[in-house]
């Protein structure tokens, strides 16, 4: 690593998940060195590091580079890691895995989602940043946030009865805040926007709970991701409890 920064133009510092792991973010070990060279140190006439290519540097250019995205006190050298989270984010990878690197940051504390939001606007247009700003919204809002009214939306669609919503029941640890709840059949249902567990897993987990909890509990949870992203499962997931209950729909 130590080899590779200093072989680097100056000012090259880590970025991405090799940045992320010194602040100690969890469970997004690098399977490469990340580094970012500042574009002020961009030379077309030379290569971008005089490196063995197994050593598998991962590299990027930036203009902006300030002390608002880079700690100049760090050793190693690297970039914030609200800024490093974003970049990470806005890779080529799947937007799932964009989704849980934002979430974990703010899960696991390393982040606040005003930096996040922060560190964004200086990103400007950036690959995944639709699914970066939902996942800050949620990570921000809980579960009161956008998903509430996009679940609402589609019950109406499934034209589903109508709930008892945020209804309060009372529980040896204080209260406790039902999302949607039919009493008379014995279902409720509710959306969270950021798990309290980790979360690599955390949505295909909860549809699978989903299924057996249809012939059980009555209960269904669903995370912020499946009410958007797979609302077709959620869809055969709520007909289904909704039709073993007694509906007649």
């Amino acid at each position: 690593m130590w080899v590779g920064l200093r072989a680097a133009p100056r000012g090259t510092v880590l970025c991405g998940p090799s940045a992320a792991a010194h602040d100690g973010l969890r469970g997004f070990e690098p399977d490469s060195l990340s580094v970012v060279i500042p574009g002020s140190s961009y030379d077309p006439r030379k290569g971008q590091l005089d490196v063995p290519d197994d050593w598998n540097m991962r590299v990027r250019w930036s203009t902006k580079l300030g002390p608002q995205d880079v700690n100049p006190l760090a050793l190693p050298p690297r970039t914030r890691l609200p800024r490093s989270i974003i970049d990470e984010a806005s890779e080529r990878i799947p937007e799932r895995r964009s989704r849980v690197l934002v979430l974990a940051a703010v899960q696991q504390r390393r982040a606040r989602t005003a930096a996040l939001w922060d560190a964004l606007s200086r990103r400007g247009r950036c690959r995944n940043r639709a699914i970066i700003v939902e996942s800050v919204r949620d990570a921000e809002g809980g579960i009161e946030s956008l998903p509430e009214r996009e679940f609402e939306l589609q019950r109406r669609r499934l034209r589903l009865p109508e709930p008892a919503r945020q209804r309060v029941l009372q529980r040896r640890d204080g209260r406790y805040y039902l999302d949607n709840d039919w009493p008379s059949l014995g279902i409720r249902v509710e959306i969270h926007g950021i798990p309290h567990s980790e979360i690599r897993q955390w949505d295909e987990d909860l549809l699978r709970q989903n299924d057996i909890s249809i012939d059980g509990s009555g209960l269904l949870i669903f995370s912020s991701y499946a009410i958007r992203h797979l609302q077709t499962r959620v869809d055969g997931q709520l007909l289904d409890m909704f039709r073993r209950r007694g509906w007649p729909g």
